[in-house]
């Protein structure tokens, strides 16, 4: 997820971002930021056009929908249809990535139109007013957004950044089709996808979540409630 420096306010991409980030000060975030928390999940978008411009040990190229979601605990059956029955009242779109786009310490492509991402959040938050984007450290969140890279310190960002937007430059625009949400679930090694959900489908809830690849395996306890979750026809 997203790391912003305290110290700084959100900077415009340079040289290559058209797109100014927000005016609005940083909200202040601790020391540590917003640690995981196992059976933590989230749901993101899936842009695999881009893994190869995202920095080691970043997880693969994606869009927060929102972060955090609810407690896999609590993802039971009728949450889990309802999911089902809300991403499938939303149409599939295209996402274009041309730009780039800056946080303290954070290099990020600006994916393009904003407003159906920031649609589904809105549908989510609206049902789940507890789910607030990133805990509400940033009010009512981020814009859309794929991190690149955030490894990089106060002293070095700037720079460092400016040498990689010129290397991935090239790799630019990149467009992607948006079909399903993923539910990642953080566990012990990391985060990890559970399952999926479609997009537009007609009628509500026809077409049920299935699982879906991810970087790592959910292990132990998070595997088992997984399972738990059924998968109604």
């Amino acid at each position: 997820m997203t790391h912003i420096d305290p110290a700084d306010r959100p900077q415009p991409a340079h040289p290559h971002s058209a797109h100014p980030a927000p005016e609005e000060p940083t909200p202040p975030v601790t020391d540590s930021g917003w640690p995981d928390v196992p059976g933590e999940t989230s749901l993101t978008i899936r842009v695999p056009e881009a893994d190869a411009l995202v920095h080691a040990g970043l997880p693969p190229a994606h869009v927060t929908v929102l972060y955090p979601f609810l407690h896999l605990g609590r993802i039971d059956t009728a949450v889990d249809r309802e999911l089902r029955e809300l991403f499938g009242a939303h149409a599939p779109f295209e996402l274009s990535l041309a730009q780039f786009l800056r946080y303290p310490g954070v290099l990020c492509l600006d994916p393009r139109p904003r407003e159906p991402v920031r649609a589904l959040t809105s549908a989510l938050t609206s049902r789940w007013p507890e789910a607030r984007p990133y805990r509400g450290i940033f009010g009512d969140g981020l814009d859309p957004h794929l991190t690149l890279a955030n490894h990089e310190g106060p002293a070095t960002w700037r720079a460092a950044y400016d040498a990689l937007e010129s290397r991935l430059a090239p790799a630019l625009p990149l467009s992607s089709r948006v079909t399903e949400i993923h539910l990642g679930v953080f566990g012990a090694d990391g985060w990890s996808y559970a399952r999926s959900y479609r997009l537009g489908t007609t009628p509500a809830g026809r077409t049920v979540p299935r699982p879906v690849a991810g970087p790592g395996r959910v292990s132990g306890r998070m595997a088992a409630r997984i399972e738990r979750i059924p998968e109604e026809s």
